[in-house]
């Protein structure tokens, strides 16, 4: 069950270029690490340390930057590695961590 929050930001992405994966009107993920990327994201969003909104714009962007970089039939294609790459940003704006912080912890 979602809460207030949850529901917002993912109804606030239906229909977006930022639209999380569904399945039977359900959201998607296809491995653990996605749906703790997905939670993190929501989690520091609700704790007020981005705002939501501009979250989503760094989502936007990196879909952005990967559809620059690739043929939109690409089967290396995931939802979900963009996420990371905009919370990854997120997360180096705010700075509650460097970049080099976020590469060593991802790198164990």
């Amino acid at each position: 069950m979602l809460t207030q929050f949850e529901h917002f930001a993912v109804t606030a992405m239906m229909g977006k270029p930022d639209n999380p994966p569904r399945a039977n009107g359900s959201l998607c993920f296809g491995s653990e690490w996605e749906r703790s990327a997905f939670g993190m994201a929501l989690a520091l969003a609700k704790e007020g340390y981005f705002e939501w909104e501009d979250f989503r714009d760094e989502l936007i962007d990196a879909i952005h930057i990967w559809e620059t970089d690739h043929k939109l039939d690409d089967a290396s294609w995931n939802y979900y590695d963009q996420w990371l790459a905009a919370l990854e940003r997120a997360i180096v704006k705010t700075g509650l961590a460097s970049a080099d912080e976020i590469t060593a912890v991802l790198r164990e």
